[in-house]
């Protein structure tokens, strides 16, 4: 059932949020294949039809579920380089706050990392 209810969640979803707001529809449970209700195929077109990302994962094993948040991560920060949200506006729902020693961070640039490492 709840996936019965995606388009209209998306929907007021896109109402009440900023257009870049990253969307990540997760099939959860994936590791009791038993009990499938939704195929991937299906799943998967429905995130590609509506522009989402998506990943099946299992809290049980934990399987994507890091994958999961740090994608999402990835896209936020690319909207942020990108110019689509602005970090001093309030409306992105995105705060900066200052990098704090020992974090991951999500920058490809070692050398920054290095500058940044409290180790």
């Amino acid at each position: 059932s709840t996936y019965n209810h995606l388009s209209s969640w998306l929907t007021d979803t896109r109402n009440l949020t900023n257009p870049s707001t990253v969307i990540f529809l997760i099939g959860n449970k994936s590791d009791l294949e038993s009990t499938r209700e939704v195929t991937y195929e299906e799943a998967k077109n429905f995130a590609d039809e509506h522009g989402l990302l998506f990943a099946e994962a299992s809290a049980m094993t934990g399987q994507n579920v890091e994958e999961a948040f740090l994608e999402t991560a990835r896209k936020i920060y690319q909207s942020i380089k990108d110019g689509r949200l602005d970090l001093n506006s309030s409306e992105t729902g995105v705060q900066h706050k200052p990098a704090q020693p020992g974090r991951t961070t999500l920058s490809n640039d070692a050398q920054t990392n290095k500058e940044n490492c409290s180790c």
